[in-house]
């Protein structure tokens, strides 16, 4: 079980880092590779749904000047905005 989990980390750590663009492997992939050390169970699932959606989705998101609305991965977007030092969006929900 062990093994599985931390095949899904590298997994999620390689797709986080070579996303397609530089500027969404660095955001993400740094992220990603805080983070997912303490991943695991339906939190590690998320970010590997996270991992799907598309760069210029992802970019607008974390880019964004207002709150992104109703999406399953707000909190992880504001997430990914407070690590690299941007400010929280306030409206948030997740």
């Amino acid at each position: 079980m062990t093994d599985d989990l931390e095949l899904r980390r590298r997994r999620a750590a390689y797709r986080a880092a070579h996303r397609g663009t530089k500027e969404m492997d660095v955001l993400v992939g740094r992220y990603a590779e805080a983070r997912l050390p303490t991943l695991e169970g339906a939190a590690l699932g998320h970010f590997e749904q996270f991992l799907s959606v598309a760069d210029p989705t992802l970019q607008a998101w974390i880019f964004a000047t207002e709150a992104m609305g109703e999406s399953e991965f707000s909190g992880l977007v504001n997430d990914i905005r407070v690590f690299h030092g941007l400010t929280a969006l306030n409206d948030v929900k997740g």
